[in-house]
């Protein structure tokens, strides 16, 4: 298999015990983003904010455009709750942070 066409296996905090396979380049570029911008405690960052804030961080050559980039941010930010990395704030609007 090639690099280009590599998968990894995310959770869903919504869907407890299942996995998806996605593509790696996309999720670990995508995950990079997402870490570097969230905060380390509350208050943590919007939905909307999360998927603007990642766009200046994202290889062009991975997502040109940023195309499909709010789907991505979402999708990591699911599965990296899902694995206690990323915490859910109770508040509306919803918050994320790290753990």
């Amino acid at each position: 298999m090639s690099t280009k066409n590599k998968k990894v296996a995310i959770e869903n905090i919504n869907v407890p015990g299942k996995s998806t396979n996605v593509d790696a380049i996309k999720y670990e570029a995508m995950k990079i983003a997402f870490l570097a911008i969230l905060p380390k405690s509350a208050p943590g960052l919007t939905q909307k904010e999360i998927q603007e804030k990642v766009k200046g961080r994202l290889p062009e050559d991975v997502f040109p455009g940023a195309a499909t980039s709010s789907w991505w941010a979402k999708t990591v930010q699911l599965d990296l709750e899902a694995k206690g990395v990323v915490e859910r704030e109770l508040c509306k609007p919803l918050r994320w942070h790290k753990s």
